[in-house]
């Protein structure tokens, strides 16, 4: 057994938005070009008329699934608690969506819905009988800046420790966890940089941090920048976070919750050639080499699914600037199936 490979769709939200590619065309990249077969989607940009899914759509999903020979790993769903105008959802009107939500996965055979870090574990509990009746598992995400490892002290720090504590309680099988690769992200990525620059009002602070960046590090620069901007308004302080947040989590903490994980988001933002080794990529703002060996130590073998994010950080800029997502995922897999082993 190892780890699989599969590619949320989100990672080609721009060749969808210019029609460029559709749900049909991201299956045939998958089995043509990046030989893998696990599918990832957000509910709201696949799904035409989600929350009604036509018949017609559901057999055309899975037919093209057996076309291409395809898994259908998570689906991406959000409790959007607003979606009566005139309240906001309690706890059992939110379950009954994630029932319904388990429901239209089941369907279209996903194995697993990924609830975001926010939803309580008691609208999770409440929805356990139809995960059960439907065989589709509930997974919780663990983003950024959330940790792995229980710390009462730090935002989310209990909610990992809660899904681990409710699974070991009843014994489900139905209910775990899933990881996104941004807790393990060991700098700013260099695209978001250049976007917070391209964007700032004050010059001077722009300067000063294009002159200064390569040759501090994070927490000297955050330092040089206080002291020769001590006026700085918040939004410019909490860019400046970005070089002096650490991880969220270190890589041999996902040891821990092996036995838990579905899935995992394979967060990525820029693959760059690695210097002298020509035809093979990185993504130098997260620790992938160590996370991934870890995952082979513990014996995780289930999917990490490409989640490109970098393009969000060029949508500023004219249409012959933005980046090539089709490019940047197949680096992506050039870089999981080297460090995977295959």
């Amino acid at each position: 057994m190892t780890i699989k490979r599969g590619v949320s769709f989100y990672s080609y939200q721009q060749e969808q938005f210019f029609r460029r590619m559709n749900w049909k065309d991201m299956m045939r990249e998958l089995h043509d070009n990046l030989h893998c077969d696990g599918v990832e989607i957000i509910n709201e940009a696949t799904i035409p008329n989600y929350p009604f899914p036509s018949q017609e759509f559901i057999y055309d999903w899975r037919n093209e699934l057996a076309k291409y020979n395809l898994k259908a790993v998570t689906k991406d769903i959000y409790l959007d608690v607003h979606q009566f105008r005139d309240h906001v959802m309690n706890y059992r009107e939110a379950a009954e969506r994630l029932m319904y939500d388990i429901k239209i996965a089941a369907d279209m055979g996903f194995e697993n819905v990924r609830c975001l870090c926010m939803v309580p574990i008691e609208v999770i509990e409440m929805a356990l009988d139809t995960a059960v009746k439907y065989n589709v598992r509930i997974g919780k995400e663990i983003h950024a800046p959330y940790p792995i490892k229980y710390d009462p002290s730090r935002e989310g720090g209990r909610m990992v420790a809660e899904i681990i504590d409710f699974v070991d309680r009843t014994g489900t099988k139905h209910v775990g966890l899933v990881p996104d690769m941004g807790i393990f992200q060991i700098a700013p990525p260099r695209v978001n940089v250049e976007y917070q620059l391209r964007n700032m009002d004050d010059l001077k602070l722009r300067d000063f941090i294009e002159k200064n960046m390569n040759e501090m590090d994070g927490k000297e620069l955050a330092a040089a920048i206080d002291k020769e901007f001590p006026d700085m308004d918040s939004m410019q302080k909490r860019f400046l976070g970005m070089f002096t947040r650490g991880p969220a989590a270190q890589p041999e903490d996902i040891l821990e919750i092996i036995p838990y994980i579905i899935s995992i988001h394979g967060k990525f933002y820029e693959m760059t050639e690695i210097p002298g080794k020509p035809g093979q990529y990185e993504d130098v703002s997260i620790d992938y080499e160590n996370v991934i060996k870890y995952l082979k130590q513990g014996g995780y073998n289930g999917y990490i699914n490409s989640e490109y994010e970098g393009q969000r950080s060029q949508q500023d800029r004219g249409i012959e600037n933005l980046a090539d997502e089709v490019e940047e995922v197949r680096r992506h897999h050039e870089m999981l199936a080297r460090l995977i082993g295959e």
